[in-house]
């Protein structure tokens, strides 16, 4: 408890506006100060993200998938209680689009996305099974198996792909640019500009200034990405 108190208070030290006449907190080293803060955090979760794949099964893969495809302009938390609620009554592996729309009212485009979900998981089964876990491991490297998700895997663009192969372990080297992530890194100057859409090599250009940027500030990509998910929102989620 008194070290939740303490962290809190961290945080707002963090967050609070300096007067005019103190000298500010550089977006550089303000970063580095939420990092250290909650650097062992990020790396619990991460490695809890790699012991899925290593432990779990083909079903729970498919679990992280259905949330990934629910993400686009609905927040995470709302897509995880969507998910959980689906798991609870047996929806997410059996139900059909129409019965998994009625469970998903507070996820945005819920007829697509049910849609998505149940296409996705009619390509994944085999002899009425999901046999998810195979096919992504026959892949060379991250890049391939994430341009294979993009073009196979309707609802999936690269920003899903990418969040999808992070949250089963896959994540040191592909960035996930969603609207928070573009703002930091607009803020921080990494781009001078948020695209109003994102092109594959649009995408791919700012994934490796976001690369680029993590070494420069030694902040491995993919806690950068925690790192700055959490200065936005106040929690490292998935």
């Amino acid at each position: 408890m008194l070290n939740n108190v303490l962290e809190k208070k961290s945080i707002k030290s963090l967050r609070k506006k300096n007067n005019p006449g103190r000298n500010l907190l550089s977006p550089h080293h303000h970063l580095k100060k939420i990092y250290d803060l909650k650097k062992r955090e990020i790396l619990r979760r991460l490695e809890e993200f790699k012991e899925l794949w290593v432990k779990g099964r083909d079903e729970e893969i498919f679990e992280e998938l259905a949330f990934c495809i629910f993400t686009p302009q609905s927040k995470a938390r709302v897509c995880c209680n969507a998910i959980n609620r689906l798991k609870e009554t047996g929806l997410l592996l059996r139900g059909s689009d129409k019965e998994i729309i009625d469970r998903i009212n507070d996820v945005r485009f819920k007829n697509k996305k049910a849609a998505y979900l149940v296409k996705a998981r009619n390509f994944f089964t085999k002899n009425r099974k999901i046999c998810i876990k195979s096919i992504i491991s026959q892949f060379k490297d991250i890049y391939e198996c994430r341009e294979w998700l993009v073009n196979n895997i309707t609802g999936l663009g690269y920003k899903e792909a990418s969040h999808f192969l992070r949250n089963i372990g896959f994540g040191e080297d592909v960035a996930i640019l969603d609207r928070h992530i573009l703002k930091n890194l607009k803020n921080l100057k990494v781009i001078h500009e948020i695209p109003e859409a994102l092109s594959r090599a649009q995408y791919l250009d700012i994934e490796k200034r976001m690369a680029a940027f993590s070494k420069q500030v030694r902040i491995p990509l993919s806690h950068l990405d925690l790192v700055l998910w959490y200065k936005e929102t106040g929690e490292i989620l998935k």
